[in-house]
């Protein structure tokens, strides 16, 4: 098995002031800011020399369309949606992604919700009319979405498939150090070994996964960036309440989209939704209220 890595909370939902791009080629590193955090994206072995740009520029174009804090497909959506009229999607991006976040709402038990907005109080995406062959969103009540760290999980999926086409058969993606996906075995055989460490004290971990071919996402109600401005508290769709309780949900998925979604689930779930969220061993919840070991509610 690989050396073991880090992974944790640092920079996530933080806004960065510039996109600084650094290329070691030599290395096949490459770091950049989008979708509000720092993209580290490192390749190991073969591959087409253009390979990062291409993942980078596949992120980009994501942070192109989701993005709620300059012009973009999705303001011009939700401009429509707080309106109450009737949006077009004319961004392929914007509409695989809302996609995506329909078709998982059996797997997240609706507790996923991009359009929950105290101001708005019950109403979500329950209420959303979105109709994939016109590729028109609606919604009965003024809404708005916020694609989150969704749009990073989505964002690594993307810059993966950009990776696999330029014949990269080893690489690891982070966003924000909480949103991770990884090509391949480790570069010197088995899996990617990541420590995730108790966002009460970095010097603890609350546990050691394994990564083949697989996307890690971390979410978290305490811990680095979790006092950013911007950042909004974690509510919970139905109700809107915000969930104030320290928690770090963990979930290894083959989607980033998919993983980033089940930790948000997670983080906003009652005790017996939480349990129906668990599959055994890749979705994981702990209660950190106490200033003694986590309470895993399940690892």
């Amino acid at each position: 098995m690989g050396g073991r890595l880090s992974a944790g909370l640092g920079g996530e939902g933080l806004t960065q002031p510039a996109v600084s791009t650094r290329a070691l080629t030599a290395t096949g590193e490459l770091c950049f800011a989008a979708m509000g955090t720092r993209i580290e994206l490192h390749r190991f072995g073969g591959g087409a020399p253009e390979a990062l740009a291409m993942a980078q520029r596949a992120i980009e174009l994501v942070d192109d369309a989701l993005t709620i804090h300059r012009p973009s497909p999705a303001t011009a959506l939700n401009e429509a949606l707080r309106s109450g009229r009737c949006a077009a999607i004319d961004d392929p991006i914007l509409l695989d992604a809302l996609v995506r976040i329909d078709d998982a709402r059996s797997v997240t038990a609706g507790l996923f919700d991009p359009s929950v907005d105290a101001r708005h109080g019950s109403v979500g995406w329950k209420d959303v009319r979105l109709d994939r062959r016109a590729m028109t969103i609606a919604c009965a009540a003024p809404i708005a979405m916020d694609f989150g760290g969704f749009g990073k999980g989505y964002a690594l999926d993307r810059a993966v498939v950009a990776l696999r086409e330029t014949q990269v058969d080893c690489a690891l993606l982070s966003a924000g150090e909480s949103s991770i996906a990884v090509i391949g075995e480790h570069p010197l055989g088995g899996a990617w070994s990541f420590a995730i460490p108790d966002p009460r004290d970095a010097e603890q971990m609350l546990v050691e996964v394994a990564l083949i071919d697989e996307a890690l996402s971390i979410s978290a109600t305490i811990g680095g960036g979790i006092d950013a401005p911007e950042r909004a508290a974690m509510l919970r769709p139905g109700d809107a309440a915000a969930i104030v309780a320290p928690r770090t949900a963990i979930v290894v998925d083959r989607s980033g989209a998919m993983a980033e979604m089940l930790s948000t689930a997670l983080i906003v779930a009652d005790d017996a939704a939480a349990r129906r969220l668990h599959d055994g061993t890749r979705r994981m919840l702990f209660e950190l209220e106490t200033a003694a070991a986590p309470t895993r509610m399940f690892v």
